[in-house]
């Protein structure tokens, strides 16, 4: 298997920025787009288990809009073959101090583009601090 080839990083990392500016600017249509349309699709966050794109559909439009703004840390976006990727990051918050967050993204391409197929956000006491 063909790790990181280097046009598919580069197309994931595309994808991954694309979703970071929806998810600041609270660009629900944009976020719900990069999900996978599908009942398997998967986000744990921090006090909620979501499964189906239903669901995470529901969470973004009831999610306040207030205090997304972040900063990332330590972003690693892996590719495996053509067609799957992992993207890891640290995130920070300014309405979170002595926090910071951690989010994993599995990133499947599929006919209409890059969907994340699974995620995970937690939040936790900042070790560094």
């Amino acid at each position: 298997m063909d790790i990181n080839l280097p046009d598919v990083k580069a197309e994931v990392e595309a994808v991954f920025a694309r979703y970071e500016r929806a998810l600041v600017s609270n660009d629900v249509t944009e976020l719900d787009a990069l999900f996978w349309n599908d009942p398997t699709t998967i986000r744990y966050g921090n006090s909620e288990n979501i499964y189906g794109i239903e669901g995470i559909r529901a969470f973004r439009a009831a999610r306040s809009p207030q205090g997304l703004e972040r900063t990332l840390e330590r972003t690693v976006i892996t590719t495996f073959g053509r067609d799957m990727a992992v993207a890891s990051t640290l995130f920070r918050r300014p309405v979170m101090p002595g926090r910071i967050g951690r989010q994993m993204q599995t990133w499947m391409r599929t006919p209409e583009g890059w969907k994340v197929v699974a995620a995970h956000v937690s939040i936790i006491a900042d070790p560094d601090e």
